[in-house]
């Protein structure tokens, strides 16, 4: 039986420049690596990150000698044991950026003992059928991700082309082409990106994107290959609950989206239960800030008939065990299911195997562009492969 010898952790700089952990877990004749994103729109009552620093000095003088000889294949024994040393509801004392890290480090550590990929390991422990997700690729930024004047954070393509490589393709040929058109109508500096990789010039109003999205479209004779969505992000959003439902109902009835992701705030269960009962039977409303990866926050905004989608971020409950608790919650529940990245990512490619493997119904990974986005991708393009 292999087992855990140590681990080492270390500070490295995510892509917004800013501090975050990377860890080296080491068995007895091999080692793996794994790195953990952080948020900047954040939910309330996500699980809470500590310092990098601190996340570092955590792992490497408590975590690594209580995991010393355990079996990394026992995925639910090693996070139970981060869960019960960090001690808290919500990782304040370890930090769920520390306890995450060592979380996916074992899961890594598992699939290479068991010879097999990532995803198919994550597929297996979670007793769901993987399959390939669709791609929620935000191309224009706004809100916390942008310094423009969108009120709302993402601006969602949804390709679909059949296969992962042909739905990136389709997907990369729109990123393309909407920088041409983004030049034309805004001139020098319209194509400058924000943190997940979109464009992020300034607009006219929030409607403007999806219009100059749906004419390229239409232009290129591709409009009936894509479908749209968008994540408000509406806890920062300063507006009335009434105010963002008219244009959410218009942006609805001009553009047919597929997917809106937190639409009003946080704790506004109500504007959400309203919303999904006049508009749930013809677009996903989905939970991030509601819903923070918390199986017992998922099972609320079931009871309060709050949203039929949930997003999925392992960052924000902090062990990969907790993740597929909430997935496993979610999907009980008839909820699709839509993974996501962070804004502030690393190059590690995780998130895609997970998305997979879970079998996601969605899958947010940003633009095709930056490095920390393009791994996901091309990770994505890898699991195709071992697929066939």
């Amino acid at each position: 039986m292999a087992s855990i010898r140590s681990i080492d952790a270390r500070k490295i700089l995510n892509s917004r420049g800013e501090w975050t952990v990377e860890v080296n877990l080491t068995c007895e004749d091999f080692s793996v690596t794994a790195s953990v994103p952080e948020g900047k729109s954040k939910g309330k009552f996500e699980a809470v990150s500590v310092d990098a620093e601190a996340a570092v000095k955590i792992i490497n003088e408590k975590t690594s000698p209580a995991l010393k000889g355990f079996n990394p294949e026992d995925q639910n024994k090693v996070d139970n044991l981060l869960i019960e040393l960090d001690g808290t509801p919500n990782k304040s004392v370890f930090g769920a950026n520390s306890t995450l890290a060592v979380s996916i480090a074992a899961a890594r550590a598992a699939a290479k003992i068991k010879n097999v990929p990532l995803w198919r390991y994550i597929g297996g422990i979670s007793k769901r059928a993987s399959k390939a997700p669709d791609l929620y690729m935000n191309v224009i930024n706004g809100g916390l991700h942008a310094g423009n004047s969108l009120d709302f954070q993402e601006y969602i393509i949804i390709p679909k082309a059949g296969t992962i490589t042909k739905n990136i393709e389709l997907g990369v040929r729109v990123y393309s082409e909407l920088a041409k058109e983004l030049l034309n109508n805004f001139g020098k500096g319209a194509t400058l990106v924000g943190d997940e990789g979109g464009y992020a010039p300034n607009f006219e109003n929030n409607s403007q994107p999806f219009e100059i999205i749906s004419a390229l479209l239409n232009k290129l004779g591709i409009s009936d290959k894509f479908s749209f969505g968008l994540d408000a992000a509406a806890s920062n959003i300063k507006k009335t609950a009434d105010d963002l439902r008219q244009e959410y109902e218009s942006l609805l009835a001009k553009y047919n989206l597929e997917y809106l992701e937190d639409p009003f705030d946080e704790n506004d269960f109500d504007s959400f239960a309203r919303f999904l009962e006049d508009h749930g039977s013809k677009c996903l409303i989905a939970g991030d800030d509601l819903t923070v990866t918390n199986a017992q926050k998922i099972a609320d905004a079931y009871t309060k008939k709050a949203v039929n989608a949930v997003i999925i971020k392992p960052n924000q409950i902090g062990t990969i065990t907790e993740a597929l608790y909430a997935v496993a919650k979610a999907q009980e529940f008839d909820w699709k299911v839509v993974v996501s990245h962070r804004s502030g990512e690393t190059n590690d490619d995780f998130i895609a195997d997970f998305a997979y493997g879970v079998g996601a119904d969605g899958f947010k990974l940003g633009a095709p562009a930056r490095g920390e986005r393009v791994t996901k991708y091309n990770r994505l393009i890898a699991i195709e492969k071992e697929t066939d």
